[in-house]
């Protein structure tokens, strides 16, 4: 049975961001989630891959990177869902919410090792928030992302990346080919056969929650695989 979800409001850079935080019993750390291209928590997608991670036992936290004035203009203009410095400011205070504990204990007591998964933009996001110094980051998926809007701080990264991208994707599979060259640490690029930038196709999605699951379980200390 998938733990429940508790709606929570947290504080993010001078704004209160909406969130959804899932604590499985026994959860040994938390992935937060960077949305990006107009996304939020409500985000179809990455609800079914932070499903996937709180049965491997993982907390995850889904909250919306913009607020819901933000949101309304950026639904008009597409200006926010780009400020990759904005989103990392807010990536960057959830991370430091979500690690605030010594352990998992609850929807306002998530602690332990803290990962986190960015899909398109949003990856841009989580990369620069990883890139902090010193950063609590531990490790980093992205899903279709845009590492090379991250920039410069792609040199910085020192966490464990994993680039994930659909076969039939060509132009996001270059730019995360070429991101690859500029992340200093650990990191590997997996491409999902047959799959285009959302995901789409059978077994697509699927792949990338496995896929996930496994990047952190080794990262943050998870369980030994059997």
């Amino acid at each position: 049975m998938n733990a429940p979800a508790t709606a929570v409001r947290l504080p993010a850079g001078g704004v209160v961001l909406d969130a959804d935080v899932t604590v499985p019993a026994g959860a040994y750390a938390t992935v937060v989630f960077a949305h990006g291209s107009g996304s939020g928590r409500h985000s179809p997608r990455n609800r079914y891959v932070a499903s996937e991670l709180a049965r491997a036992g993982l907390a995850t936290v889904l909250a919306d990177l913009l607020t819901a004035e933000e949101d309304r203009i950026d639904l008009e203009t597409a200006e926010f869902r780009f400020d990759i410095d904005r989103l990392a400011h807010r990536v960057a205070a959830l991370t430091d919410w979500a690690g605030g504990g010594d352990r998992v204990e609850g929807p306002m007591g998530v602690g332990g090792p803290v990962g986190l998964f960015g899909a398109s933009t949003g990856a841009a996001a989580a990369l620069v928030a990883a890139a902090e110094e010193p950063s609590p980051v531990r490790a980093v998926v992205s899903r279709g992302g845009r590492p090379d809007l991250a920039g410069a701080a792609l040199r910085r990264v020192r966490a464990p990346v994993l680039l994930i991208v659909g076969e039939n994707d060509p132009v996001v599979l270059e730019l995360n080919r070429a991101a690859m060259r500029k992340l200093p640490g650990e990191t590997r690029l997996e491409i999902v056969p047959g799959a285009t930038h959302l995901f789409e196709e059978p077994g697509a999605l699927e792949r990338v929650a496995e896929l996930a699951a496994g990047w952190f379980r080794d990262h943050l200390g998870g369980p030994p695989r059997e």
